[in-house]
């Protein structure tokens, strides 16, 4: 069964993430099967999931994916580039993707795909430190950079958010024999805070749970978003909040070293020596970051740094890319997916935990992480008990429902 993939964090399922899914099997055909990877209990712009991975997955299946399978943290909490590679890589491994399909404001793939080229071209590495030399942020100069290799109309597309990670989904599709295909954006732009012609942003959505505004935020939610949602608050799983575990989060950082963070600093910029000397003294995270931040470096990056660190994370994901697939949920079709992947799949597909302790000692350790930051997902949520554990919990099979 051909099938198309997604990606995505579904930080909570929207109306404009079923409007992907239906897109995909407009253009596709209406028997295409529907594979997301999706972001876990973490997400790439440095914070918890409002829900847990196993709700918004379970939510996914019964809004149109067939099969969810998850993006472990360390790619999920990594740079757009490395969101974007350990995502492409999973869907790659399933052996049964033929198309990415994403969100794009431009809506047309092919300037992105001649983006995703220049970045990886040997002119771009010189162009993008004569600008770095300038001090600006180094979105800012990357986009300069690009100008001068490509025309400004293509170039543009790093201007624009969900293009700009478009354009890392193109540089990972590189060889992957999986083809782009770009679908028109609607509603409010991704991070906007804005509602737009009946669709927001994930970004509005949250900020109104966070004003006690929940009826009307769900109202913006997929229904079975919605469903699940009441269902995980009326449990104590949510809303999973930076809140909730801030003074952990604090206690953790102050137990670094300078040479702790100076292995998460990759960038060799001194950042590290910031990040020491502010979380000695920092009373909330509020005051470590605004401590840290210069025009230099994006609030995200620094967020992730955060949590890499909360975490115990490696400084960036494993370059082989994961270890395994494991799979979140799946219906009807999607089980047949997964019967078809015995034969195509280049990574071993994990659908019971203790089935782990069968492969070699990279999926382990990779496990273990996803295991740990799970258990610490679990204090950002308002009971923590009520936070199954990551070696006891399978993934929802959802019957009588395909896409």
């Amino acid at each position: 069964m051909a099938a198309a993939g997604i990606i995505a964090e579904y930080n909570p399922l929207h109306l404009g993430h079923v409007h992907l899914m239906t897109e995909a099997r407009r253009l596709l055909g209406p028997e295409t099967g529907i594979v997301c990877v999706m972001s876990g209990n973490y997400v790439q712009r440095g914070d918890f999931a409002v829900a847990g991975k196993a709700a918004r997955a379970a939510a996914a299946v019964r809004s149109g994916a067939d099969l969810v399978l998850e993006l472990p943290v360390p790619w999920a909490l990594s740079s757009a580039e490395g969101f974007a590679a350990g995502a492409v890589e999973a869907l790659r491994a399933t052996g049964a993707v033929t198309h990415l399909v994403f969100g794009s404001e431009g809506g047309d793939a092919a300037p992105l795909a001649r983006c995703a080229e220049a970045l990886c071209s040997e002119a771009f590495p010189p162009k993008l430190r004569e600008e770095m030399k300038k001090g600006d942020s180094f979105p800012a100069a990357r986009q300069r950079a690009l100008e001068a290799l490509l025309p400004k109309e293509d170039a543009g597309a790093l201007s624009r958010p969900n293009d700009t990670l478009a354009v890392e989904y193109c540089k990972a599709l590189r060889g992957s024999g999986i083809q782009p295909l770009a679908v028109p954006r609607r509603g409010a732009a991704h991070d906007s805070g804005a509602i737009g012609g009946g669709f927001a942003s994930a970004s509005a959505i949250r900020a109104m749970l966070r004003r006690g505004e929940e009826e009307a935020a769900l109202g913006l939610c997929a229904p079975a978003m919605a469903e699940a949602y009441r269902a995980e608050r009326a449990a104590g799983r949510a809303p999973a909040s930076l809140a909730s575990c801030e003074r952990a989060v604090l206690a953790r950082l102050r137990f670094l070293e300078e040479e702790d963070w100076a292995s998460l600093d990759l960038g060799n910029e001194g950042l590290y020596r910031r990040f020491f000397r502010s979380s000695r003294s920092a009373a909330s995270l509020a005051e470590l970051l605004e401590a840290v931040k210069t025009k230099r470096y994006p609030l995200a990056r620094l967020r992730r740094m955060v949590f890499r660190a909360y975490l115990g994370l490696p400084p960036a994901p494993p370059p082989e890319g994961p270890a395994y697939l494991r799979v979140l949920a799946a219906n009807g079709r999607g089980t047949a997916l997964l019967a078809g992947m015995r034969n195509t799949a280049a990574l071993p597909v994990l659908t019971k935990p203790a089935a782990v302790r069968r492969l070699g000692p990279g999926a382990q350790r990779l496990f273990g992480l996803e295991a740990r930051a799970d258990r610490l997902y679990a204090l950002a949520c308002p009971d923590p008990a009520a936070v199954p554990d990551a070696w006891r919990t399978g993934p929802a099979i959802v019957r009588g429902e395909a896409g």
